[in-house]
């Protein structure tokens, strides 16, 4: 047990490069030692490869005196990984199981104050709050010291990533504090519909949301063997950098609604789907509004949303602002 401890000790130094670490305990021995196991109802898949989750935190390219915000950290893996990292001044995890609880904060006990644990939800957690403390705020032109990692449950990575869009342009959540960049696992499926650019079919609501306000850059791809238990799709990570402007340049529930409405109907003609953005009127004046849409906008009305550029997609949403706005005041 003492040279367990040593061990961990050694890991959590923070005078030591990564690469001088000597081997620690493995993530299958807390898991015994613990009796831990995932819960399929909370989509929990652990990585118990530390080659794997020292390459996610590498792909976050931290810099000196990084703080991270760590989501879903399980019996910590990606957290070793992090506080391995010679950059790394401060870690706050936040993990909604509290069966973790006990070993994430042993680890943090072992390491001088530089692992915080939070036994919170995710999408309740108060990031600013609980950060403030850590990071200050800077101007938005600059590159701020806190990064966020995190290997995603899949039941609440979109609801995550959506929440913290919609706070992106408010500069709200972990975007309070700077551009921060999010560096986080999804299913390869939910991935390609992140990185889908226009005219790929994998594109979607989440394409457009995504990329008026972030670049996105596909690291690497996980494959289900790395998992336990083996979930049925691989993973892929990928880091989000937040723009300096948004391309779009539409208040988010606009274009959020715009967007969703238009993909109602992704395998037909946007004509289609247009005429559910004017639900709220008689059929007569729901026609000649869809018409006018399409004639100010000078938007090909037989395209599918797929086929829509960004800048397509700000026409629209302004042309339909312009046209409901007595009715609706976003």
């Amino acid at each position: 047990a003492l040279n367990w401890v040593y061990k961990i000790g050694l890991l959590c130094s923070p005078s030591l490069h990564m690469r001088r670490l000597p081997p620690i305990p493995s993530i299958s021995e807390i898991i015994k030692l613990y009796g831990l196991r995932a819960k399929a109802e909370l989509s929990q898949n652990f990585l118990l490869d530390m080659n794997i989750t020292d390459k996610i935190v590498r792909s976050a390219e931290l810099k000196d005196g990084a703080t991270v915000l760590e989501v879903g950290p399980g019996p910590g893996a990606i957290t070793r990984s992090i506080l391995k990292n010679p950059h790394v001044k401060k870690v706050v995890v936040v993990e909604k199981d509290k069966r973790f609880i006990p070993s994430l904060q042993l680890l943090g006990d072992l390491c001088e104050n530089r692992l915080l644990v939070y036994n919170q939800d995710i999408l309740c957690f108060d990031i600013e709050q609980s950060i403030k403390d850590h990071v200050s705020p800077i101007p938005w032109t600059a590159e701020t010291s806190l990064k966020v990692i995190g290997n995603l449950p899949f039941n609440i990575s979109i609801p995550l990533l959506l929440k913290w869009l919609s706070q992106l342009p408010h500069r709200q959540g972990p975007f309070f504090f700077g551009r921060t960049e999010l560096t986080l696992t999804f299913q390869k499926e939910v991935a390609d519909r992140i990185v889908a650019n226009p005219s790929d079919p994998h594109r979607g609501r989440l394409s457009v949301m995504v990329q008026h306000l972030c670049t996105v850059k596909r690291c690497f791809t996980i494959p289900g063997s790395a998992f336990v238990p083996r979930p049925k799709v691989d993973a892929v990570v990928l880091r989000f950098t937040p723009k300096i402007q948004a391309s779009i340049q539409i208040p988010f529930p606009v274009l959020e609604y715009v967007v969703k409405t238009l993909f109602i109907y992704r395998r037909k003609q946007i004509n289609k789907a247009a005429s559910l953005l004017f639900q709220e009127y008689s059929e007569d004046k729901r026609k000649g509004l869809v018409q006018e849409l399409f004639a100010q906008s000078s938007i090909d009305q037989h395209k599918r949303p797929q086929e829509l550029t960004l800048h397509d997609f700000e026409i629209i949403c302004n042309v339909y602002k312009k046209l409901t706005t007595p009715v609706n005041e976003f």
